[in-house]
């Protein structure tokens, strides 16, 4: 018995983590959502990782395997207080041990949209679970307060004793020197921030952060140019969009709206909408041709798989849901302003018919994350010339050029 206990004693260090432990945290016709509470890691006061699970009474087809699943594990990092989440791993299982594939993701983080998978989880994990672990949270959010206070007090102080010196011009000449090699001038040079031309544009974009070399590698790379689609009858998209508030922001790469409802179901997959954004030129290239912008919708699943549904815009009457969004756009970048007296109806937005375009490609930015479910309108919206004027004082050309399709199946809805 005494060497059984030492071998035991030897052996547990080395299995490593232990199996996951599932609790439902919550249940819904259809569906149970469950995590591994046992292997959750805080890796400091406002992130957590976990592993969560989605569990379907019904299995559901994978368009990027062509099988079916009923389990998706995702181990998904999530900030509590800016309530944002990034899914590091995704694994889509056909029953409780047979996997059917598995993605490694490097994406950013997303908003957490209430009501879904992601805030379902986000509530369970980001509580106190002692009164000990909520005081020390109190004491972390007033130390952080006390020193952003400390941080503007001295920033203010700054500012009076440069306005209290005396500005004194001399002249100076200097022969500027070219940095060496590996100097330190060298070595501050700012970094080169992604965008549209010169060194950050988009032939660049795989070079200027590790996490974006997918842009530079990847087979299922977006836009393309749709053409030579195989002509089905593609199951009608059913949006479950309606008037919302919202949130605008010039980003710095396009005008964004951000909304918290509507949502969109396609395959027997619900997705919700979390994102309205804008490209001039369209990046949709259809048989050749760009229109003079294009919307991207962006939705997010409980899985969290994206879907993005295209919407190509060109020259005609004004457009009422797009001049709502131009009456309300900031006056600076990276400023989000939320719009008190307005609403918006994403469905008035959309064409009569409806029908589309499919594939599967990736995000038109970076990090530039494949397995996006793209659909395309197939009609084009009308925007007036002074609406397109006005984006294009913002962005004259912020589109991605056309990606190799690498013989990508394409379905066009007849």
């Amino acid at each position: 018995m005494r060497s059984l206990m030492i071998a035991l004693f030897v052996l547990l260090p080395c299995l490593g983590q232990a199996a996951p432990t599932w609790q439902v945290i919550s249940t819904e016709p259809g569906r149970r959502i469950e995590i591994d509470r046992v292997n959750m890691k805080r890796e400091d006061g406002n992130r957590v990782v976990v592993l969560a699970r989605l569990v379907l009474e019904k299995e559901i087809n994978d368009p990027a395997s062509g099988g079916n699943y009923r389990i998706v594990e995702s181990l998904t990092r999530y900030e509590c207080l800016q309530r944002n989440s990034a899914t590091l791993k995704r694994t889509y299982y056909r029953n409780e041990e047979d996997v059917l594939r598995e993605e490694e993701l490097k994406g950013g983080s997303l908003p957490v949209l209430g009501g879904t998978l992601d805030d379902k989880v986000l509530r369970e994990v980001c509580r106190p679970e002692s009164p000990a672990e909520m005081q020390a949270a109190i004491d972390k959010a007033n130390e952080a307060a006390a020193k952003l206070k400390a941080a503007n007090q001295a920033l203010i102080e700054k500012e009076k004793a440069k306005a209290a010196r005396k500005p004194v011009r001399r002249p100076v000449s200097r022969v500027a020197r070219p940095a060496r090699a590996g100097s330190d001038a060298a070595a501050q040079q700012p970094s080169v921030h992604w965008g549209y031309s010169g060194a950050g544009g988009p032939e660049h974009w795989h070079r200027l952060d590790p996490r974006f070399k997918l842009c530079g590698s990847g087979q299922r790379q977006s836009p393309i140019d749709i053409r030579d689609g195989i002509r089905v009858d593609l199951e009608p998209i059913r949006f479950n969009y309606r008037p919302t508030s919202f949130h605008i922001v010039d980003n710095g790469h396009s005008i964004e709206a951000k909304v918290s409802s509507g949502s969109m179901s396609v395959a027997g997959k619900t997705y919700d909408l979390f994102s309205i954004h804008f490209h001039r030129p369209s990046e949709e290239v259809i048989n050749g041709r760009r229109f003079d912008l294009s919307a991207h919708l962006v939705h997010k699943s409980d899985d969290g798989a994206l879907a993005v549904v295209a919407v190509l815009m060109e020259k005609g009457p004004e457009n009422p849901f797009v001049q709502t969004l131009w009456n309300n756009l900031p006056l600076e970048k990276n400023i989000v302003v939320g719009v008190a007296n307005s609403m918006i109806d994403p469905a008035s937005f959309l064409p009569a018919e409806r029908n589309y375009y499919t594939y599967m490609g990736s995000l038109t930015t970076p990090p530039c994350t494949e397995g996006v479910l793209w659909m395309v309108l197939k009609q084009p919206v009308p925007v007036s010339q002074e609406q397109i004027d006005i984006f294009s004082r913002f962005y004259p050309n912020n589109a991605r050029p056309v990606q190799p399709g690498f013989g990508r199946v394409i379905k066009e809805g007849r």
